[in-house]
This record gives C-alpha cells, structure tokens and sequence, in this order.
C-alpha cells in the first residue's frame, strides 16, 4: 500500500468521486459546515429554495458573530431570521455575542479526521485540530447542508516542516507572517499546506489555529496539522476526549513540495498597510507613533493571546493617546480570562474592552483615525477593511502590539527588558455551553417557519448563458483585487447582507464610485477586466451575486483566487484567465462571445472578439464538465432546478 501523507488520509476517507491527480476536480463528503451571520442569511434563503425539510450533515452551525451592531432593526431581524432558519432546517444556533465562529467550532464541534465547510475563508483554521477544513461560498455550503458533495481542483500538498522552539517575545503569529514573507498572498494558491516537525510541539492548538487561519491570507485551499497529544489534551480540557483521534503521516509519504523553518530563528513580524504579504521585521519600522493596538480575532483567539498581553502590561498604563482595544472571542475565553485576573489587569492599564465577536476584524467598530497606524492581531488589513477609508493597519502578534501599545510606537517585543511571559492555558477551563442552541430532532413533528424581517428580499434570479455573449467593459482593475473592495464590509454595509438590490449599491464603491451608476445606465451584460490574483480574501458571494445584479456576466483577469472564482460560477457569471489581460482589453472596449455554451463544451478556450479593436483574444477557463453546465444554465440553483 502507497504510504500516504494526512491530506490525502483526509481526502481519500471522504472521496465520492474524481481522483488524485492535481488540477483535476474531486468531489468530497462534508461532514460539517459552518456558517455566519455576513454569509448565512443567503445560505438559509437558498435552502429555503431548495426546499430542504433537514440538513444532511453530521453538524452544522449556524453563527452570529460578524453584525452585532444594533442600531436600528436590520442586524437584530436577521438574527432572529437565522435563528428561525437553524431551527427549520435543523441547525445549530450560537447567539450574538457568543463569539467568533472559528474558535468556538474548535472548541465544540471539531473533530479530527472530519471534513468542515464553511461559508467563510478563515474556516481552514479548523486544520489546527486534523480536519480538512476549507472556505466556499454560501451557495456551495448550502449544497453540502442538503447532502451534495463539495467539489474543488484537487490542490498539491506542500509540507511545512517546522523545527527547533521559538525564543522568547516570537509566537505564532510571526509563524504565518514569515510563511507570507517568503511567499506573499497568492504563493498558496492551489496548495494544501501539511505541517509537520518537532517544532510541532511547542505550539498550542490555538497556536496552530493561528497559523491555520491565515493559511487563507496565502490564499491556500487548506491547512493541516496532524492530531497528535497535543490536540488530545485540548479535546480533553472542552470535555470532548472522545472526539479525538491520531493522525499522522504514513512513515515514507511524499509531497508535491517541501520547506523547513527554523523556528528558533524567527524574530517579530509585521506586515504593513495594505497586504498581509507586505511582511518585514518589526526592528526595520520601530520608532513610528500609534494610534492603536487591537488584539483579538479569529487569527489570535486563544487564552494564551489575551493573557500575555495582560501580563505584559500589568502594573503598567497604556501610553497617552493610543487606545488598546481588546476584542475578546468568546464569551468562554472571556471569563476564564476573568476568573484568572486578566480582565481586571487590562482594564487597569487602560485597555477597552469590547463584546465577544468579529467586530473591528472586518470593520463593525472600533475603526482607527484617518491615517493614524493601528497594529492588529487581525488577519488582514487591506486598504478600508478597518472601517476608515484612510487607514494604515499593520498586522503582528499580540506581544508586539502590547509592548507597542505601553511605548506609545511601534516596538521590537524584545526590547521589553523585562520577563517574557510564560502563559499556560487553562487545565481546567469554564466551558460555556449556555449560548450554542442545538437543533430540534429529525422526528419533529411540525415545522417551524421562517422569521423575515422588512429588510430581507429573496434572491434575483439568474439567466441561462445566452446564445451570444455581447458585454462592454465597464470596469478595469489591477493585480490582487480583493473581495473587500469588490464587495466592502463593515457598518454601512453589511446591514444589507440579505437585500441585494441594497447591498448591490455598494459595489466597488472604494475603488470607482461611478462603476453601479454606469451599470445601471448600461443596462445590459457587461465585463469586467482584472489582473492576477482576482478575487482574493473573503468567501463572501456578495462579491459574485450583487455584480451580477448588476448585469455582470464575463470577468477576465491573469488569474483567480479559487473561492471567488468558484462564487462567479455559481451565479452564472463566466470566468476566464488572458495573460497581460490589460494589455488586450481597456475599459469601454466591446467584446463577443459568438456561441459560448457550443464553446465552452468544446474545449479549454474560448475566442474573445475585441470588436473596438478589431482583434481576437483566446481565453482559459478550466472549468469541469459539471461546472460548464452549471455556468450554461445560469448558475448552481438554475441547474439545481433544472436537475
């Protein structure tokens, strides 16, 4: 028998059907999903289209963690919708204010050799514990909750061994920052990252679900640890020991790639305005004032993350004039952190602590000043993402943003001249079960209904493929465009997350104010021209469906981060990859398409007409059998019906 590495232990157990080979498309069994309230409310309206009586899964859970803002009705009617719709369709439900998606599933529903799909692209933090754990878009997850299989490119598997421990003031932050150092946001793409090394063992579960998360940030399909002691005592202090099982790499298995880290001679990291790959040394711009520090998120949500900080500033006061916000992730993490003193040490330093959720992550308060630099444990900081349009967000570890925070700039942790503190997790945590609602049994007799709000529309239908694709380019992009700026988030936005004529309003509003108006005017299918990298960061198919309202149909860049491009074939809109696209295609140029379905169906390629120009352009789209009828028939719910 070939000896085989844990990703494909992973993918052969939930295999139904394709093969190994890289590149081609596999369909897998999900196990698990995991939804929040920014992506949920369109995962429950397309159940309800499909008219699902019961999800199919092991578990699924639905979250309410990103719109916890309540200052009119929007955000609470959607959580009473989501909450109506768990119990519908036979859900989990956290409340709001129960905490982040990712750390809580970690905590209560994760499981070791499971797969999860989640409707959000931090969910491969769950490859921290030895699942096989990946991001879609709502539409995809929806499918898997009725029992479909989720289908995805077979990626290659990279093995990143880790070694030797990590000296004092350096964590697991600066782990996945150097990994972005030496390989930038895209280096991931069409990866599965497979960790390995005796380094292993220093690190934490919530130190491997740090490096997990933003495995996302170098746009990589997954991350995978194995399960080994380590996640057995974690298991074990949620009182779920028997949830966990070994997984380790058979003894001679092989990988596509492999790459070593010293771990002992990492220093501090940050990565500066307006990429996660934009990564140096914290030595190389310390001495630069801050406005803010901000610890908390899905990329450092542990006990540990907290409570060093806690330690680091205790007896000490914040410096006058920067504001050290403490965005705790779960109500549990929250009073374990209380119970042991932290709370009480941070507010005596000055800190501001803010509810358990994603908030300031994705720009639901806590936004910094014009221009001023905030330094966030924060997966991302792309430009406008915190809230201020102006801002300049630089990620790092928790330790540097509290010693930055005390300083008053931005400061090498080293250069604390104090003890670093040694944080043990808890042996015997509180563990908080009262605010995660389980789902009403199968055999219930009666179905409950839905609860809409004024503020949730159903969905816009799609068309079919016409039998001549005739567009204008009404927009052109460049390289690494994400879906932050496609679709923004934050408080004026995503109230509208279940209104998508309202919400549709708000497209690339950041990067050309005039695009929505100029598309209304249009009125008719149009294009938009990109670089490489299109489409990277959130799974949101906001950034799919409102374009598509908006009379979106063909997108051609360099090439696609995989979620988003999977999301523009989900709601009919044709993907397809030019080298030096912007080189061939300006804004305003017309383009055709004559028979696109006959074209599709034949082939790899596609011929472009550039009827301004006068020239013809042949066009990629590595698209599968099953995703080329999906995109002829208009998208994933047309062809759903149509089956």
């Amino acid at each position: 028998m070939t000896a085989s590495n844990i990703t494909q232990q992973l993918i052969k157990s939930h295999l139904v059907s394709g093969s190994l080979d890289p590149g081609s498309e596999i369909g897998l069994r999900i196990d698990q999903t995991l939804t929040q309230d920014a992506t949920g409310t369109l995962v429950m309206l397309e159940l309800e289209a499909m008219e699902l009586d019961h999800a199919k899964t092991d578990c699924s859970v639905q979250y309410v963690d990103h719109n916890l803002l309540q200052e009119d009705h929007k955000n609470p009617d959607d959580h009473l919708f989501l909450e109506s719709a768990a119990k519908r369709f036979g859900l989990w439900f956290s409340r709001p204010g129960n905490g982040v998606s990712h750390p809580l599933h970690q905590e209560r529903f994760g499981k070791p050799g499971a797969t999860l799909l989640g409707s959000d692209s931090h969910t491969c933090a769950a490859g921290a514990i030895g699942m096989l754990a990946m991001g879609a878009g709502g539409l995809e997850v929806a499918m898997a909750i009725a029992g479909e299989p989720f289908y995805v490119k077979m990626p290659r598997i990279w093995n990143v061994r880790l070694e030797g421990e990590l000296p004092d003031w350096v964590s697991a932050k600066d782990v996945i920052l150097e990994m972005l150092r030496r390989h930038d946001v895209k280096g991931g793409v069409g990866w599965i990252l497979e960790y390995s090394g005796d380094g292993l063992g220093g690190l934490s579960a919530m130190d491997r679900h740090v490096i997990a998360n933003m495995g996302a940030e170098l746009g990589a399909t997954a991350s995978v640890f194995p399960s080994d002691q380590v996640t057995r005592e974690f298991l074990k202090s949620q009182g779920r020991q028997q949830d966990w099982q070994e997984l380790r790499a058979d003894s001679g298995a092989s990988y596509d790639r492999e790459e070593t880290i010293d771990l002992s001679k990492l220093e501090p990291l940050i990565a500066l305005p307006t990429s996660p790959g934009n990564v140096v040394p914290v030595c190389e711009v310390a001495g630069e004032p801050i406005y803010q520090a901000y610890v908390g998120s899905s990329a450092n949500p542990g006990y540990r993350d907290f409570a060093v900080v806690a330690e680091i500033v205790k007896g000490q006061r914040v410096a006058q004039g920067v504001s050290l916000d403490v965005n705790p992730t779960s109500r549990q993490i929250l009073q374990n952190l209380a119970r042991d003193g932290h709370v009480l040490t941070l507010l005596q330093s000055g800190a501001r602590l803010h509810q358990a959720g994603c908030n300031g992550c994705i720009g639901m308060g806590q936004a910094p000043a014009t221009g001023r630099i905030s330094l966030r444990t924060v997966p991302r900081n792309f430009a406008g993402r915190s809230g201020t349009r102006e801002d300049a967000v630089h990620l790092c570890s928790p330790e540097t943003a509290a010693v930055s925070a005390l300083a008053g700039k931005i400061t090498d942790p080293r250069d604390a001249h104090r003890p670093y503190p040694k944080i043990k997790e808890p042996s015997a945590p509180i563990i908080d079960t009262d605010q995660i609602a389980p789902p009403p049994s199968r055999s219930s007799a009666t179905k409950p209904g839905l609860v809409k709000g004024p503020n949730i529309k159903s969905l816009p239908n799609s068309q079919p493929l016409p039998d001549r694709l005739a567009v204008k380019v009404l927009l052109a992009v460049g390289d690494n465009i994400s879906t932050d700026e496609i679709m923004p988030a934050g408080a004026r936005v995503l109230p509208f997350r279940s209104n998508i004529p309202r919400i549709a309003e708000f497209v690339y509003i950041d990067v050309d104010p005039t695009y929505v108006g100029r598309a209304k005017e249009h009125d008719g299918p149009h294009a938009i021209i990109g670089g490489a990298n299109y489409g990277q960061g959130s799974s949101r198919e906001h950034a799919a469906i409102a374009p598509q309202f908006l009379g979106l149909r063909l997108v051609i860049a360099e090439s696609f981060a995989r979620i988003h491009w999977q999301n523009l074939v989900n709601f009919g809109i044709l993907p397809l990859t030019v080298e030096n696209t912007r080189e061939h295609i300006a804004a305003d140029d017309d383009l055709v398409i004559e028979s696109p379905a006959e074209q599709l169906r034949s082939g790899q390629q596609i011929t472009i007409e550039n009827t301004t120009r006068s020239t013809r352009l042949i066009g990629d789209h590595s698209l599968s059998s099953r995703q080329l009828e999906v995109l002829i028939a208009g998208g994933l719910i047309p062809w759903m019906r149509s089956r």
